[in-house]
């Protein structure tokens, strides 16, 4: 919903009836994943995808026919690898949608919804897609780590898949879930959709250098905050650094330490070490690698300054374990040379490592290309 919501909160402000439909669930090499939405207006303009055009006019279609007044819809689309041409998925994937009218009667928490998103507050919203009562049907409950707002039907279920909502959100997943027709968790009848939208993750660059600047750019497209940590002010500026969310002038190893005092580095965090100077790496990646557990740590250098770093970490006191954790040198092998190859290399190596990924090449493995999650 992200990508359409300022389009869906305009029609929703004007008082018109749009049409969305979203993917909540995908099997298989589905070409989306949950999340993913199609919105359509009154007006009959289109935005948002739910499958990188393979079943788009479908999907039109059927956000047109919820305008028109159709009832809240769960559709699938694909069945298998030889029939998926027939209907539209030509990846052979299988994907599941959910098709619903929105407006101020239809969603009332909209608005509210859309100020945390954009406020950078986590926020979940569960919508039942499926449900032996068809009123049930396409109610939402938002769920914050404090409170909710609306209701799915029974006190119960606003209950019990708040809590299992919220345990979602602090992981930042987005699921359907099942549950009995009152929220029961052993039953079966109600499916709800959980779409978390959690602050975006973190990418901690140190060094301010062109290599920096390069891979700020990339974490933009991945969907990171960056930040360039520098304690050298006259090159960590915004300047020099246009690309960047934040720009902070400090000691690196101090910056990050006062980070994860405050709780601001979780297992979404990208630390990339890019000063290959030993003044600054020691420190900050012992205190990297001693830290929460994140996500990935890099660190920048020739094979030559790699051996060194390790052995001044060892010489530091850090174990293998700990050092294991790091990918040094940063990057896959690409032949990157300039820093915007370089960028593209370590953001290649952070998405391998953040899916648990070989970062070999397609042509050369078998199977389906996107992970199988269950569900």
């Amino acid at each position: 919903m992200r990508d359409v919501l300022g389009r869906l909160l305009e029609a929703w402000r004007a008082g018109e009836t749009a049409g969305l439909v979203t993917v909540v669930r995908t099997f298989r090499s589905a070409p989306r994943e949950p999340g993913a939405a199609m919105l359509v207006t009154a007006d009959g303009a289109a935005t948002g995808s739910v499958s990188g055009g393979c079943v788009e006019a479908a999907a039109y279609e059927l956000a047109t026919q919820a305008i028109g007044g159709a009832p809240p819809l769960l559709q699938r689309f694909g069945i298998a690898d030889d029939d998926a041409f027939a209907v539209g998925l030509s990846c052979g994937g299988i994907l599941d949608v959910f098709v619903e009218a929105v407006s101020r009667a239809t969603f009332p928490e909209l608005e509210q919804l859309a100020a945390d998103i954009r406020a950078g507050r986590p926020v979940a919203v569960a919508t039942v897609v499926d449900h032996p009562e068809p009123a049930r049907v396409g109610r939402h409950l938002v769920v914050s780590p404090e409170s909710t707002a609306g209701s799915l039907g029974s006190p119960t279920a606003d209950l019990r898949v708040g809590d299992d909502a919220r345990g979602l959100l602090a992981q930042a997943r987005t699921e359907t879930l099942g549950f009995g027709p009152e929220g029961e968790r052993l039953g079966s009848g109600m499916r709800v959709f959980v779409h978390s939208f959690a602050p975006a993750p973190r990418l901690l660059v140190f060094g301010a250098n062109d290599f920096a600047a390069a891979l700020a750019r990339q974490a933009g497209l991945l969907g990171y905050r960056a930040t360039v940590c520098d304690a050298r002010p006259v090159f960590a500026t915004t300047a020099r650094f246009p690309d960047v969310d934040e720009v902070v002038v400090a000691w690196p190893a101090e910056y990050l330490a006062a980070q994860i005092a405050d709780g601001l580095v979780d297992e979404r965090t990208v630390i990339c070490v890019l000063t290959h100077d030993p003044k600054f790496d020691v420190p900050l990646l012992t205190t990297a690698l001693r830290g929460p557990q994140v996500a990935y740590v890099g660190a920048m250098g020739s094979r030559r300054t790699h051996d060194d770093r390790m052995r001044r970490l060892r010489e530091a006191g850090l174990i293998d374990d700990e050092l294991q954790r790091m990918h040094s040198p940063i990057g896959l092998d690409l032949g990157a040379r300039t820093p915007e190859e370089t960028a593209v290399s370590i953001a290649a190596e952070i998405i391998a490592a953040r899916e648990a990924a070989s970062g070999a090449p397609l042509a050369a493995r078998t199977g389906p290309i996107h992970a199988t999650h269950p569900g």
